[in-house]
């Protein structure tokens, strides 16, 4: 009687083998489920790259260039004297950006006869309005980044928004909320991201963890428009590889 007692138990220790194999077939199945899941999710998010030929001009003029070793779009300041930051723009068409990301490499300088006081103006607007008049837009002073003045550096990255919010009315009424300083450098390559959602945005800069600029109350409403590369007065910028992604 013990010996067949300890037989049983012994049988029940070492487990019925096709139950176990029939267990770890499913575990194996359950794992590529979940990877496929994983990577059509990925697939999704990737973000799209946008082609920056046939752009609307709007007191800029555009033509293709390789500079520094890319492939880019060279955009600069064709606008009358007085124009103010709402009218130079270069949208590309067939863009609709409500919430998401725009990642996009630039640079910004001053036109050769350019006064000394631009700072080589460059940015990206976003969910602009059919009739161009609204929009959001952050941008860079590229010549303040290694500015010896430590209050010029403070504004090497700015927000701006169209109509109402010019950076002089920011600058006044919220001194220091709406630019920060961010090492630049005119004339060369830098790396931007803007994360957009609902009334926030971030502004990230070369590849940088955490935003150069924080804005909490954008303050047009929350619309699907257009994307624009932007660029103030006395300005020549490059831009290229401009992209979004959901």
């Amino acid at each position: 009687m013990k010996h067949f007692q300890s037989s049983s138990v012994n049988k029940r220790q070492k487990g019925d083998p096709v139950k176990t194999k029939l267990t770890q077939v499913f575990a194996f199945a359950v794992l590529l489920v979940s990877s496929g899941q994983k990577s059509a999710s990925q697939e999704r998010q990737k973000p799209a790259g946008l082609a920056l030929d046939k752009l609307e001009l709007r007191n800029v003029k555009a033509e293709p260039v390789t500079y520094l070793g890319r492939s880019a779009m060279r955009v600069s300041d064709a606008g009358p004297e007085g124009l103010d930051d709402a009218g130079r723009l270069a949208v590309v068409p067939g863009t609709a950006f409500q919430d998401g990301t725009i990642e996009v490499n630039l640079s910004g300088d001053t036109a050769p006869n350019a006064p000394p006081n631009l700072r080589g103006f460059v940015g990206i607007a976003f969910r602009i309005t059919p009739d161009r008049g609204h929009f959001e837009c952050f941008y860079l002073r590229p010549k303040n980044g290694r500015a010896e003045d430590q209050l010029q550096r403070n504004h090497s990255v700015q927000y701006i928004s169209i109509p109402g919010f010019g950076w002089e009315k920011l600058r006044t009424e919220s001194p220091g909320k709406y630019e920060s300083y961010v090492d630049l450098v005119a004339g060369q390559w830098t790396q931007v991201k803007i994360q957009v959602a609902g009334s926030r945005a971030r502004l990230y800069v070369n590849g940088a963890e955490q935003p150069a600029l924080i804005v909490n109350d954008l303050k047009q409403p929350s619309v699907n428009g257009a994307i624009a590369l932007w660029v103030g007065v006395g300005t020549i910028a490059h831009f290229s590889e401009l992209k979004v992604s959901p």
